[in-house]
């Protein structure tokens, strides 16, 4: 009986110190992607359906925080069906997220489906830029846009590209709004690094 509540006890004390939640749904969306048919072209768009649950919700409408957490549950399928995160295991890298932007456009409403449509746009000497969609089923609104900059460490996009495609690659032409978000992002860091005396330091 005694081991029962231990047991209890440490799952308590394991759903109070974390997401695990949200472990567990990366587990299941990797072991999902692994299944499915792989994705040869790296930009191309990877669609995935889901609905608005009561977990979901907040005045009967999917919560702002929701959406980002879908789009990384999204991000993690389409590099395994890519083949991004076999290529990041070889090369010994790995991403991490550098800057987000989104826009909602219409409330996602209680037991409402959507499609989530993400694809990789474009990529720099650093990072890759992703577009992710949410798309109403039920009209076919775009009720969220989101940016992702996904940073790579330890390696490049361009390397990673060559690793899949066993070639050069040249990297799609930024959109127009894309590249003024990119302008916003490398404005902002140089105003973070003079704030911060980073620019002095490093003369």
């Amino acid at each position: 009986m005694w081991w029962v509540l231990w047991v209890l006890a440490a799952l308590l004390a394991l759903f109070c110190t974390l997401d695990v939640w949200y472990f567990l749904r990366v587990a299941a969306v990797i072991a999902r992607a692994w299944f499915q048919p792989p994705i040869w072209d790296v930009t191309a768009e990877q669609i995935q359906t889901g609905r608005v649950s009561p977990g979901d919700i907040d005045m009967c409408h999917m919560n702002n925080a929701r959406y980002l957490r879908e789009c990384d549950f999204a991000r993690f399928s389409l590099y395994m069906r890519n083949g991004v995160f076999k290529a990041l295991r070889a090369l010994k890298a790995s991403m991490v997220v550098g800057a987000t932007t989104i826009r909602y456009r219409r409330a996602l409403c209680i037991g409402e489906g959507y499609e989530l449509r993400s694809r990789v746009v474009t990529w720099d000497d650093k990072a890759f830029f992703l577009e992710q969609r949410f798309v109403s089923t039920k009209d076919g609104v775009v009720c969220a846009v989101m940016y992702c900059k996904q940073s790579v460490v330890r390696s490049s996009p361009d390397k990673i590209m060559q690793h899949l495609c066993k070639r050069k690659v040249e990297c799609p032409e930024f959109p127009e709004d894309l590249q003024h978000w990119v302008n916003f992002i490398s404005a902002s860091s140089q105003a973070l690094r003079a704030e911060s005396g980073l620019d002095e330091k490093n003369k």
